[in-house]
Parts: C-alpha cells; structure tokens; sequence
C-alpha cells in the first residue's frame, strides 16, 4: 500500500490533499491512491485525523460497527449522519408508527441535508450505509468540482462485533439486510486492502475498533 504520502505526528495524522481519479484507468503519471492501514497497531494509533479545508470524508463500514458513535466523538466540524435525522424524525412521529412507513421521508430529508451542506463548499464528514454506491459517485463529484480530496474512512470489524453493536444501540437491520452490507462492505475492503479505491476516492484509511477508539478529533486544516 502507498503510505509515503501522509505524515504521523504525536497528535495524529495529517492527510494531504490527493487528486482524484476520474476514471477507473490510472494515468502512469498520476500517483496512486493514498491508503493508511491504521489497523492491529497495538495502541500505536493517531489521536487525530487531519484533512484539507474543503475535503470531504466518507466514513463506512458496517451496521453497528461504530460509524456514527465515532463521528458523533472525534468529528470537528460539520457532519452529515444519516442516524441523526432518524431520531430526529423518531422524536416527532408518534411511537406506534413502524419505522418501515416512513423512513422514505427520512432519506429524502438526509440526502436534502447532505445537498444544503455540500453546496456551502465547507469541509464535510458523511455517514455512508455502504450499499448506495450512487452517494459516493454523487461526493467524488462534489470534490472535483471543488478540486477537494474524497477520503474514505473505512471500519473494518468482524460481524460478531458489529452485531453486538446493534443490540447495544437497540437498533439492529434484518438478516436480508445484514448480508447485503457483508457483502458490499467484504469487496469494498478486499479493493481498498489492494489499493483500488472507489472512482473518485482519492485517499482512504483503515480502521478497526481498536484503531476507532483512540480517534479522539476527525478534523480539518485551514
């Protein structure tokens, strides 16, 4: 993996901008993508990740695996996470209603905030469910029309803790579901563990629980 890119420092790691790739082809003159393996370091890992001003940031894995408890800690900054507008929406309807009559209006209104916060051109941290491959396509956009980096922060845990993650929440997603987001989530880190990033990611990190623990500030440079 190309690692010679970012610095460590004892506050963390400072990711330097990447330029994305428009296409699956990479030119011979084009660096290849950026990927930190910030997995089994043994407490060795960065207290901070650092990106550009105007970057935006994927944060995916697993349901249940500590994607919006990770940014709801270490994010600065703005953030778009998807379980927010949930409770928000949960907290407004009347508790006899099922999740499954109106979570079409909660993913409309996450996609609406999603769009209010790119079209500020500030920096912007997004909870990705990892099975709605068009989000990422829709940011790799967004970045190279702001001539930003699109890095993906990736959760690597098994399905055994990311199960014990949903009883925790008392939210968890259906059998059906949960092999889907196996599925995705096993080729998405085969290809990042390769160095092939999504179209339009230019950099990437892995994380396990260990790794997400320490993670005490996701942020932006000025």
């Amino acid at each position: 993996m190309n690692s010679t890119s970012a610095y460590a420092t004892n506050a963390g790691i400072a990711v330097p901008k990447q330029p994305p790739a428009l296409s699956r082809e990479r030119d011979a003159d084009r660096p290849a993508p950026l990927v930190r393996d910030l997995r089994d370091r043994a407490g060795r890992s960065p207290h901070a990740l650092l990106f550009g001003p105007r970057d935006l940031v994927v944060i995916t894995g697993l349901p249940g695996s500590g994607k919006s408890t990770l940014m709801h800690r270490a994010v600065t900054g703005r953030r778009i996470d998807s379980q927010d507008t949930r409770d928000r929406w949960q907290a407004r309807v009347p508790g006899f209603l099922p999740y499954a009559l109106y979570r079409p209006l909660v993913r409309l209104a996450h996609y609406a905030g999603l769009r209010r916060a790119l079209r500020t051109g500030e920096a912007v941290v997004v909870h990705d469910c990892g099975t709605q491959s068009w989000v990422r396509a829709w940011l790799a956009r967004e970045a190279r029309r702001r001539g930003a980096t699109l890095h993906l922060l990736l959760l690597d845990v098994s399905p055994e803790t990311a199960r014990e993650g949903q009883r925790e929440r008392g939210r968890g997603v259906s059998r059906y579901a949960f092999r889907r987001h196996r599925r995705t989530t096993a080729r998405l880190l085969r290809a990042v563990e390769r160095g092939e990033l999504p179209v339009g990611c230019g950099a990437a990190v892995l994380l396990d629980r260990d790794a997400a623990d320490v993670l005490g500030r996701v942020g932006f440079t000025r």
